[in-house]
């Protein structure tokens, strides 16, 4: 994107900044074990860098990339050992074989250019190289749940096979953000991976834990229906 979450920039800082908040926190470990062992690793689509930190915590050599200079300057600014810079994720500033792992953790919906940001992930991947994603699962993506209720029945009123522009607001606690991007039919992802000559490797579609229901029983919708879609891809 040319801008990325630049307009955007204050109000995603608390809301990814305050520990517990939104589903990260829950689903980051069972994303981090698609990950191959700690080497190079580049993240594109960083935001204000919280995968980029726990990466480079968990012994990563990293590079955070992300097309809005606020977001990028606050994700330096708290991790000073990382390296991060303003580009787009379609036209990456690197050299061919570059990474041994390309994460892209819930920013493919971001992106104008899905293929485009794809085929640059794959091109800067070393052979034998990964490119591990999480994205909203383009089914929850696709409808909603009539309420709150843990037995609510979920709805696609709309098409599920159109990828669409979206737009949504949340709030929790005292914090409200809007999200902006792109909904997908998994096709499209997969015609992306397939396009740049990725192989699939793992599909996983976490559901939420069963402490979180017991907290509130409402989140036991999420355990009838994924919220997010982890894939790990591999370059021949």
């Amino acid at each position: 994107m040319t801008e990325g979450w630049e307009p955007w920039a204050e109000q995603l800082i608390p809301w990814a900044r305050t520990p517990g908040l939104d589903s990260y926190w829950r689903v980051r470990d069972r994303f981090f074990e698609l990950l191959p062992p700690p080497r190079t690793a580049l993240e594109v689509g960083c935001g204000e860098g919280r995968v980029t930190r726990d990466l480079h915590a968990r012994g990563y050599e990293t590079t955070g990339l992300d097309a809005a200079p606020t977001l990028v300057r606050l994700a330096q600014e708290a991790d000073t050992g990382g390296a991060y810079l303003v580009a787009d994720a379609a036209a990456l500033p690197f050299a061919e074989a570059s990474f041994d792992v390309v994460v892209a953790y819930n920013s493919l919906m971001d992106f104008d250019d899905l293929p485009g940001a794809v085929r640059e992930a794959a091109r800067v991947l070393e052979p034998g190289g990964r490119l591990c994603a999480s994205v909203t699962h383009p089914i929850a993506d696709a409808g909603r749940f009539e309420s709150r209720e843990a037995d609510a029945p979920f709805v696609i009123s709309g098409s599920y096979l159109e990828s669409s522009r979206f737009e949504g607001t949340f709030s929790r606690d005292d914090l409200t953000i809007t999200f902006h991007g792109y909904v997908h039919p998994l096709q499209a992802y997969a015609r992306a991976f397939e396009d740049a000559g990725l192989l699939l490797e793992a599909l996983r579609e976490p559901r939420v834990p069963d402490d979180e229901v017991e907290r509130d029983p409402a989140e036991a919708r999420w355990q009838r229906l994924p919220a997010f879609l982890h894939l790990r891809y591999v370059k021949p």
